[in-house]
């Protein structure tokens, strides 16, 4: 009686294509699982990712040129003290002018100065897109700064436990950074009028930071980033 051979070679085939797929699937479901859990390596991408686009030590000085009068010199508010250390460093230009000025019961004019950003200082004028807030909780939306360093990730330190907010999870991330400041910010006279970058600085690979993450479809993002 003549015994009819089966053909296995196709279904050997069929049968490893099949494998290959349920390991592939099986490692992206590994690999979602991982980036939805909350561990140093999972922020660790986040936390790269946010200070890729906001890590940056600006200044608050969105608007140029900046006009200081003599009144504000008088007092040695913020400007007043500022801008002649950035003037030393060759950063700004002044020039004297006559400044408007409108108050709640009378207006005129103030002498002053008047402070351009020089090519060198001009380096450093980011330009992106920042919102800053007021003092009656609304946003504004700036096109620029004045920056004097950028932060890298050095690492994740911990995290707070994930809580539920309007349906979402959500965490604070302390982590610790590096620093690359401007060659101008390391001089003493300017870390002297300008504290929180001196504290920065020193606090390079030290000081601990926070920033917001919650979770979303694509994984942990920062929510400076949504």
């Amino acid at each position: 009686m003549k015994v009819k051979t089966m053909n296995l070679k196709p279904l050997s085939k069929a049968l490893i294509g099949l494998a290959t797929l349920t390991g592939m699937l099986t490692l992206a479901a590994c690999n979602n699982k991982q980036s939805t859990e909350p561990t140093a390596e999972t922020f660790s991408k986040g936390m790269q990712a946010y200070l890729a686009q906001k890590g940056h030590l600006c200044l608050a000085k969105y608007t140029w040129p900046v006009e200081v009068t003599q009144a504000e010199f008088a007092i040695g508010g913020r400007n007043a003290l500022q801008m002649p250390v950035l003037q030393k460093l060759g950063l700004v230009s002044a020039s004297d002018v006559t400044i408007k000025y409108t108050g709640e019961d009378k207006s005129g004019v103030l002498p002053g100065k008047r402070y351009s950003l020089t090519p060198e200082g001009q380096k450093y004028f980011l330009k992106q897109d920042m919102i800053s807030q007021t003092s009656d909780g609304s946003k504004v939306t700036h096109h620029g700064d004045f920056c004097a360093a950028t932060l890298s990730l050095n690492q994740i330190v911990g995290w707070e436990p994930p809580r539920d907010d309007n349906g979402r999870k959500t965490t604070a991330v302390t982590y610790t950074y590096k620093i690359d400041p401007a060659p101008w910010a390391r001089d003493p006279e300017a870390q002297r009028v300008f504290p929180m970058v001196a504290r920065l600085i020193a606090g390079d690979g030290q000081m601990q930071l926070k920033e917001a993450f919650t979770l979303t479809d694509k994984g942990w993002i920062a929510n400076d980033l949504m």
